[in-house]
């Protein structure tokens, strides 16, 4: 019975079809290209012979009868040899031969040809490139016999995955200590696009410029202004670091705290109770302690950077005030006709003349100082030596004062504000706090955009900017009326850019919370019931808000990274 049709014609276009490359003839060296050539030279000790010559013929058609046998009788040889003998891995230059040549086959190809040996026995070494990925510059030997036990130490005992973990070796103790450093001290925004950058243009075959092709493309400047991050609602990216007064701690309550203004002097001062001013540097990870200032007749309450940053004011419930330079490093007491020449304690009384209340203008010009029985002086700080230049004078006591931009806002003991025009020396407006009892705190942000009271009773009034307006004939509404505390607020402070709100109390331990602008809702994941924070005398941010700073009844600045304004 005779097959098929189908069947044969099936066979046939089976055998007439087949795979690329399968009836290639692997001896015909016409067929093969330059590259192909080095290559089988490299691998297989062929001698290379370059498919196309000077003159454009064929090369293996103008070879020589006897160049054709010696190539044969080479390739006869090479066959005979082991294959131990024909590879070998390139370690770089090896201990026998510390001046042995490494070929760089990517800038020099031709150096990979072999050259003839005076020996019978042919070697041909072979040079392979190094990885992508950098080697370290030095490794210790001992670091394979290291053993490090993690129960023992009690500093170590964080590096552990387990609980019941004990002895590690040397390289994954090295490998843990890289993680914990990684984790404390996280990678730039920069640093971690860059690395991604580089990852996608290594596989993509392209090299990297290192970012010059976008200087030089782009129209900004090289040293360009840091944008505005928006903070989410709910969760504050943040972490603790090192306190800032660690290397030199202060024996008491802290009174005060204030970064310096400008966001390129990276100074922190503390003013606490021993009578101390303490100059510190900022860094996040040392913050080396610069200088301490003891003044003995002053218990400074109040210590704050001028506008400028040129100096510091101290004051306290004495009618003087210090100041210190930061360029001279002088201390300099004010002069004797601060208050004038009608001075006399029957009349005002040493007390009244407290300057525990002192707020500078935004210039730096004059410098307001609150009273007890509703005045609050006015000294101006233009001419040098200080001196006292007028007055204003509200119906009760006052309790905070605050500048908004020129105005001049203070707070007094039955929670009424006034807006006071200081040249003319007049109220321009005055309203009452809603709830209108035991307010102490009143504070701004730079722009003008919020205000906010605090009371004895734990509630913080936010306003938004019809608070803040000269004329009105109404009394401002909260925005809301923030209840994240119960006892008497005593710290509220702003960041730079109006988004977040620090509000404290140090009647209790663990009073204070942040607040996020413009939704007023406090941030639910910091602090929580476990963050050690005490009983917090003070807050203040840094000129850029990526530190804030807390200081507590313990003599501790407390001090806290946000990553959300990290430079």
């Amino acid at each position: 019975m005779g097959k098929h049709a189908r069947k044969r014609q099936r066979k046939a276009e089976e055998e007439e079809s087949f795979p690329l490359g399968t009836r290639i003839d692997l001896a015909d060296e016409a067929s093969k290209d330059d590259e192909e050539r080095r290559l089988e030279s490299l691998l297989f000790g062929k001698p290379y012979v370059p498919s196309i010559s000077k003159d454009g013929w064929n090369a293996i058609d103008t070879l020589e009868d006897d160049d054709i046998e010696g190539i044969e009788g080479a390739e006869a040889e090479l066959e005979a040899m082991l294959d131990a003998d024909l590879f070998f891995v390139d370690d770089g230059p090896s201990a026998a031969h510390p001046n042995s040549p490494v070929l760089d086959l990517a800038s020099d190809p031709e150096a990979a040809l072999p050259t003839p040996a005076p020996s019978e026995t042919m070697q041909t070494p072979v040079a392979q490139k190094n990885s992508a990925r950098k080697v370290p510059a030095w490794t210790d030997p001992d670091d394979a016999t290291l053993t490090v036990d993690l129960a023992s130490v009690r500093r170590l005992r964080k590096l552990r995955d387990a609980p019941d973990e004990g002895i590690l070796g040397g390289r994954e103790y090295e490998r843990r200590l890289r993680r914990q450093f990684e984790k404390m001290n996280p990678a730039p925004e920069w640093a971690a696009k860059a690395r991604k950058k580089r990852r996608r243009e290594a596989v993509e075959g392209e090299e990297s410029d290192g970012g010059v092709e976008e200087l030089l493309t782009g129209t900004g400047g090289i040293v360009s202004a840091a944008r505005r991050r928006t903070i989410r609602q709910g969760m504050l990216s943040i972490e603790r670091l090192r306190d800032v007064n660690q290397t030199a701690p202060a024996d008491g309550e802290v009174k005060a705290i204030h970064f310096h203004p400008s966001a390129r002097v990276p100074l922190l001062l503390s003013a606490s109770a021993d009578r101390r001013v303490r100059l510190y540097n900022v860094d996040g990870h040392t913050n080396p302690h610069l200088q301490t200032l003891h003044i003995p007749e002053l218990p400074a309450s109040t210590a704050q950077f001028h506008p400028s940053g040129t100096s510091i004011l101290l004051t306290g419930p004495r009618p003087y005030y210090f100041t210190y330079d930061l360029e001279t490093g002088t201390t300099t007491r004010s002069p004797r006709g601060l208050w004038g020449t009608t001075f006399s304690h029957a009349r005002e009384g040493a007390n009244e003349l407290s300057m525990e209340l002192a707020a500078f203008d935004p210039t730096g010009s004059i410098l307001a100082v609150g009273g007890r029985r509703g005045y609050t002086h006015l000294v101006d700080w233009r001419a040098g030596g200080g001196q006292v230049v007028g007055s204003v004078k509200g119906n009760s006591s006052i309790t905070s004062l605050w500048w908004s931009g020129k105005q001049l806002m203070t707070l007094g003991e039955d929670a009424e504000v006034y807006i006071w025009d200081v040249g003319e020396r007049s109220c321009v407006r005055r309203w009452k706090d809603d709830g209108g009892f035991g307010a102490k705190v009143l504070t701004g942000d730079r722009a003008g955009r919020y205000a906010a009271i605090g009371s004895k009773s734990g509630i913080v009034n936010v306003y938004g900017s019809d608070a803040l307006l000269l004329s009105g004939l109404t009394r401002p509404k909260p925005l809301k009326a923030l209840d994240n505390l119960t006892t008497t607020i005593t710290s509220v402070k702003f960041n730079h850019d109006s988004q977040l709100l620090a509000i404290a109390s140090s009647v209790k331990r663990d009073q204070l919370r942040v607040i996020h602008l413009p939704s007023l809702t406090a941030f639910s994941n910091w602090p929580t019931a476990g963050t050690p924070l005490g009983h917090v005398t003070a807050v203040d941010f840094s000129a850029t808000s990526e530190y804030i700073g807390m200081g507590n009844n313990r003599g501790r600045v407390l001090l806290y990274h946000l990553r959300d304004f990290a430079s």
